[in-house]
């Protein structure tokens, strides 16, 4: 090869260490001198793909062992690292792949914080530890708030970053955040007033939430509700429309209301919205207050006699034996009576 002037008889193959034939094709790498079929990797025993070997510790190897053996492998991906490697966390990363694991911002040059395991910014860091505290943090500094937040376009903040829109005054948590008003495009963004101007402008306030009512206004127990806020006191989902049932200052869905305070069927056991037929102590609906026996429809105005605690017409009581006729009138004149209150 060019740039060698030894003598043929004075070069050795680096591997074999046997010598050369004239006119043989010799590698030479770094000064070392190899025959082809022993310049391969130190590995796998295969010639170098395309050339490209790495070098370790005097050892040449082909590019996947390379790393089999001494390149790390991401933490997540699972992938060999190769050139910048993050090493954090007891593993190795590939910098797109180290993340935090709250908002999935590259932590590469952010910096990071452990947190119970997880690798979190520093921002994602506080808001984890807020939580912990049962507190906030404010979307605009980022401290934590130590009193009520005040909630605006979906976020939390400090009330001080913000003024009335109307008075300029500065805000706390109790100020009042309107979507429309006359005047206004339905696109307009949201805005903030002090309770003093808000109330100026007549906005309703919601009963349950107690923000303002800028759509559609239920009115109710006394009250103004959004449509979604206000529900049944016992099932807790929306009338939406629906008939309500009022009962000591709470509002009640048809069937929660019969059930609480209302009557039950004594066979179907479902809510008796019509007419109602009470007697032997219970409570049935039309279509059921029936003959226990031939199962004949009555009313109240059918005559029929109590058998085990179950109504039994006049036609099928005659029908009984004259021994327990006698035992169920004894039975019943036996019975106390109630006295009236």
């Amino acid at each position: 090869m060019p740039g060698i002037s030894m003598p043929l008889g004075n070069m050795f193959c680096s591997r074999c260490g046997d010598g050369f034939e004239p006119h043989e094709k010799i590698v030479n790498s770094n000064g070392e001198l190899w025959h082809p079929q022993c310049f391969v990797c130190a590995q796998c025993f295969r010639a170098f793909p395309e050339g490209i070997f790495y070098e370790f510790e005097g050892r040449k190897y082909c590019e996947h062992d390379f790393h089999v053996l001494f390149a790390p492998c991401c933490g997540k991906c699972g992938e060999f690292v190769i050139g910048r490697v993050i090493k954090a966390m007891n593993s190795n990363w590939h910098p797109r792949c180290f993340r935090c694991e709250m908002c999935d911002k590259e932590l590469a040059d952010l910096g990071f914080i452990r947190n119970q395991g997880r690798a979190l910014c520093h921002e994602c860091n506080a808001e984890a530890k807020a939580v912990g505290l049962g507190k906030y943090i404010c979307h605009k500094c980022h401290g934590l708030i130590d009193d009520k937040p005040l909630r605006f376009r979906g976020e939390v903040y400090h009330g001080y970053h913000f003024n009335c829109t109307a008075c300029g005054i500065e805000l706390t948590s109790e100020a009042r955040e309107v979507r429309s008003r006359p005047g206004f495009a339905a696109n307009e963004m949201n805005e903030l007033y002090c309770l003093r101007c808000h109330d100026k402008m007549g906005i309703p306030i919601c009963g349950a939430c107690r923000r303002p009512i800028e759509e559609r206004v239920v009115t109710a127990l006394g009250k103004h509700w959004h449509v979604e806020h206000f529900v049944c006191a016992k099932c807790e989902k929306p009338f939406l429309g629906h008939r309500h049932y009022e009962k000591k200052g709470l509002a009640y869905c048809e069937t929660h209301y019969h059930q609480l305070f209302g009557n039950l069927c004594f066979v179907c056991n479902q809510v008796i919205a019509g007419d109602v037929f009470t007697a032997l102590n219970k409570a049935w609906c039309v279509h059921h207050f029936a003959c226990s026996v031939c199962d004949q429809k009555m009313n109240q105005k059918t005559k029929f006699y109590e058998c085990d605690l179950k109504p039994v017409c006049k036609k099928c009581y005659d029908k009984y034996p004259n021994e327990l006729r006698r035992r169920l009138r004894k039975a019943h004149e036996q019975t106390p009576k109630k006295s009236p209150a």
